[in-house]
């Protein structure tokens, strides 16, 4: 075979095709199709804004589809085959050849991410209606000399570009840490020379391995690409990168897969990013780059996430108060203009009023309300990285977890140790305590378990009296591990036929029964043969334990003769034989004491919980039931593959804890739940197999402990594995959430009502209401008594259950509440018509302090009315921050015509009756509004 396909693979020109070559380009996608240039990446938008935001939870992307298409076939095909498949030889790549595929499909990087340019996230961040609005109006103001008006507005704009700008840089850079998982140097086969052939074995960097080349590998080493396996000996890999389970697997070279082998579980195949634990052995790298698996099921981390609902909902605010601005502004504009003639005074008025319009504030209230969050939760050792998604917390209905170091303390405890009868013997952790003493190779927690369970319980096997004499150790074929051990007697030491040597081994239950032919009843200590009873019972009873959760491990022991272990250790099995089976030993990863108190919290706050992990169901079932998960409705993996696009999010939509999975279905999971189900998903993971899940999420949740790719993706990061900081942290998303609500609603009803007023006023008055500098001044006082309302205060039924953005609550919140406000404007302006003659130019002064104090008063004292759904001021009362902010506004406010300020900026003092009726009216406006409000809530079983 090697010297025709020496010649064909290296002698061929590179415009040459073949059968292989075919198979290959259609099984895998070609790595340029997405980097097409301008007309590429316009078609790719159009395609976006027609397709919708539709995703299919289902089922496998084309790429996907494309890579596990050509990982079964290679997993099936003969090694001869896929040498033709990937066009190479048994000796490996000549060094001329793997340059030129090197050059050809460039460096072998899991994930190619480019930063986007710091122009383009500005422009983002720069590039909302508020902030445009704000700009313009600022503009204005210093083209018509109000620079403090100009000012202010500018100094919030630059407050939200910034912080948002600094949040998206600081999110694109996450997938870029993918790379730091296969950077490694790799051991290649390459051939040289131009007569004869020579194997070379050199070591290269991982970025220049190519399709074809053959790897190398030992403990300790990464695969550089999708491996498909040539020679293997003892061979024990880790893919918990990819699948999260702690536990390892073995891989077997001479073995054909079939298509119904789930495909990490494929025995031959051997994945980019996972590393070698045991065994050497030799591969052909079949896939690289953006070609691999690991390398299509990230492509989608550090992609920009759609805007949520509450984006989404006040980009729609912006719009209607843009387009209520323009028609509102025009008209009383002209209406100013044609009864007092004088253009650029119209022109000025009509500014102040669409700055009034503005709700400016909003960008402060939010991030301040954000910002407060934030380092509540850092108080409880939990780092917000973006705080948006504190608000996305209050909303949050449905929290996947991670199973392992969430709900579990992730660290193996032993529980038991049990004869075959099921009853707790000493005599059986005796030998598994010194099997795991003198165990050297390959420690593992099960070991130290069993060492911490021994001396934590006072044990004392005195395993100075032993020496070890040799040790056959685990591998996955035997699934076990035997020490050969010698009692020593110190009084006899010198007399060596008084010496006991044995072999203890422990290991898989049914590995371990194997091998033994006797069984030992430890309370007669009679040793009797190992019946088909006694391999049943214990049996049943290994299958009772796992399906309870634990990992259940069997010990077993033999005396050996001193010839006999000298002479026959070469041969494992014939040593491994005749053995007397003791036992049983049991463990368990117990849940925190912590998790199903916070659990119940989460629930009560109608956030439900749903288990992902990649562990077994069994165990997940186990762990779920001890802090209370509800188990009745569980699937796997596997399962999930099954099932079509309905079925599986109506599964996914049903079911409680999901075992055995794979980073892709977690994704899709949290997809499905988003876009089918429209709920709001936290996703707390710490792997780099929940990375895809963190990255989708609305909030992404890890652990300071956690791998560098998930803390990239997360949006919260704990110092501690504590579902309590959750918890709390929903609260504070709640309260952030309904404060930044109850600015909106409050800006959107006083804002817009109060210009209705204006154009009302400015109709039938023969001069303006106010002037633009008192409307200005007006504006930047109630402005500045909003600053308090991050800090207020939330009613415990509003916490209580998740608060999402409704596209229709605003506008039928400002159709009940808005007139109301506008009544009460109306009735002030008749009362200054008729009750003080104030409709000319002659009591202009007049009426323009006492359309000021009613104006700042009712904007200042609405807010107490909407902030609770209770009587404000008798059943709730506000934080004393806000409280605090609205008597020094409405002092201000009062005391401002009284004073020498108030006459520089046109206003008269106003008589005592003037405040009689303000107290009338507000007493009624609290009357009226509440009436409403109660009616309001009736009809729609809401409030904010």
């Amino acid at each position: 075979m090697g010297i025709k396909k020496f010649h064909t693979i290296f002698n061929v020109s590179n415009h040459s095709s073949s059968t292989s070559n075919n198979i290959h380009e259609s099984l895998v996608p070609k790595p340029n199709d997405r980097n097409n240039g301008f007309s590429g990446a316009f078609s790719s938008v159009l395609r976006r804004l027609m397709s919708g935001a539709k995703v299919d939870g289902g089922s496998r992307t084309e790429e996907e589809e494309k890579v596990y298409s050509w990982l079964y076939a290679i997993a099936q095909s003969d090694k001869d085959l896929v040498y033709e498949y990937v066009h190479s030889t048994e000796r490996g790549l000549s060094f001329t050849e793997a340059d030129r595929r090197l050059k050809e499909n460039g460096p072998n990087a899991p994930h190619e991410y480019t930063f986007p340019s710091w122009w383009h996230l500005l422009w983002n961040a720069l590039f909302h209606p508020f902030n445009i609005i704000l700009i313009v109006l600022s503009v204005l103001s210093y083209i018509t000399d109000d620079i403090p008006n100009g000012c202010i507005m500018m100094v919030l704009v630059l407050i939200s570009v910034s912080l948002r700008f600094y949040q998206e840089y600081s999110s694109s850079k996450a997938a870029m840490r993918l790379s730091e998982l296969v950077r490694c140097p790799v051991k290649v086969q390459r051939c040289a020379g131009r007569v004869v052939q020579t194997e070379l074995i050199v070591q290269v960097d991982q970025r220049d391995v190519v399709t074809g080349d053959i790897v190398h590998f030992e403990p300790g080493d990464l695969f550089p690409g999708d491996v498909r396996l040539l020679t293997s000996r003892d061979l024990v890999v880790s893919q918990s990168s990819l699948t999260g389970e702690s536990g390892t697997t073995e891989k077997v070279a001479d073995i054909r897969e079939d298509s119904n082998t789930p495909l990490l579980d494929l025995k031959n195949i051997c994945f980019m990013g996972t590393s070698v634990v045991s065994g050497i052995g030799t591969g052909l790298v079949v896939s690289t780059g953006s070609k691999t698996y690991m390398s299509t099921i990230f492509s989608t981390i550090g992609k920009r996430k759609p805007a949520d609902d509450f984006e989404k909902g006040v980009r729609h605010i912006s719009y209607v108060l843009i387009a209520v601005m323009l028609v509102m502004v025009t008209i009383i504009v002209l209406c100013d203009y044609f009864t007092s003639k004088n253009l650029s005074e119209s022109v000025l008025f009509g500014i102040s009023v669409a700055s009034a319009l503005t709700p400016q504030m909003l960008p402060l209230i939010v991030n301040t309300s954000l910002a407060i969050g934030a380092l509540a939760m850092a108080r409880d050792r939990c780092i917000v990285k973006s705080l948006a998604a504190i608000r996305d917390m209050g909303s949050m209905d449905i929290l996947c977890i991670d199973k392992t170091g969430t709900l579990t303390m992730d660290k193996v405890l032993m529980t038991d140790h049990l004869d075959s009868l099921g009853l707790s013997k000493e005599e059986v952790l005796r030998f598994a305590f010194l099997n795991a003493y003198f165990k050297t190779e390959q420690k593992n927690p099960i070991d130290n378990a069993i060492l911490a369970y021994v001396y934590t319980n006072g044990y004392r096997f005195q395993p100075s009296k032993w020496r070890k004499i040799d040790e056959i150790p685990f591998d996955f074929t035997r699934r076990r591990v035997s020490i050969i051990l010698e009692e020593e007697y110190i009084e006899a030491r010198n007399t060596p036929n008084t010496l006991k040597r044995y072999m203890v081994t422990k290991g898989a239950l049914e590995e371990v029964m194997k091998i033994c032919r006797f069984i030992q009843h430890v309370d007669s200590r009679a040793i009797t043969k190992f019946s088909s009873e006694d391999y049943q019972r214990i049996q049943s009873m290994g299958e009772v334990l796992s399906n309870d959760g634990l990992r259940v491990l069997g010990v077993a022991m033999k005396r050996l003769k001193t010839q006999t272990i000298d002479s026959n250790m070469a041969d494992e099995e014939l040593v491994e034989s005749d053995m007397v089976f003791l036992g049983l030993i049991t463990f368990f990863d117990p849940p925190k004491d912590s998790a199903k108190q916070a659990l119940w919290r989460l629930a009560e706050k109608g956030v439900k919980s749903k288990v992902l992990t990649g562990d077994t169901l069994a165990l997940a079932i186990k762990v779920c039931k001890e802090v209370g998960i509800r188990t009745t409705e569980v699937i796997t993996g596997p399962e999930l593959e099954l099932l079509d696009n309905d079925a599986f999010h109506e599964t996914v939509k049903r079911v409680t804890v999901l075992a055995r999975l794979t980073p892709t279905q977690k994704l899709r999971i949290v997809q499905s739940l988003q876009t089918v189900g429209k709920h709001v998903v936290g996703f707390l993971g710490d792997g780099v197999n929940d990375s895809l899940a963190l990255d989708a999420a609305n909030v992404g949740i890890s652990v300071d402990s956690g791998s560098s790719v998930a803390k990239d993706c997360a949006d919260i990061i704990l110092l501690e594995k504590d579902l309590n900081v959750l918890a709390a942290g929903v609260e504070r998303g709640r309260k952030t959430y309904g404060n930044t609500m109850k600015y909106i609603k409050m800006a959107v009803i006083a804002n817009i009502g109060s210009i209705l007023s204006l154009l009302i006023a400015t109709i039938f008055l023969q001069f303006e209401p106010l002037t633009p500098r008192q409307l200005l001044t007006q504006n930047f006082l109630y402005s500045v008594g909003q600053i308090a309302i991050p800090w207020d205060k939330m009613e415990e039924d509003y916490v209580k259950t998740p608060q999402k953005w409704s596209p229709k609550g605003l506008p039928r919140f400002f159709l009940w509440n808005g007139p109301v406000c506008s009544l009460c404007d109306i009735i002030t302006l008749l009362f200054l018509w008729f009750y003080y003659q104030a409709y000319n130019t002659v009591n202009m002064k007049f009426f323009r302090s006492a359309w000021f104090v009613e104006g700042l008063l009712m904007q200042t004292l609405i807010y107490h009315l909407i902030r609770t759904e209770k009587i404000p001021f008798i059943q709730e009362i506000a934080s004393w921050p806000v409280l605090c902010s609205t008597i020094v506004i409405s002092a201000i406010g009062i005391a401002l015509p009284f004073t020498s300020i108030g006459d520089f900026m046109g206003f008269s003092d106003l008589p005592l009756s003037y405040f009689g009726f303000l107290v009338l009216l507000f007493l009624g406006y609290f009357t009226i509004g509440q009436l409403v409000k109660r009616a309001y809530i009736f009809v729609y079983k809401e409030w904010l």
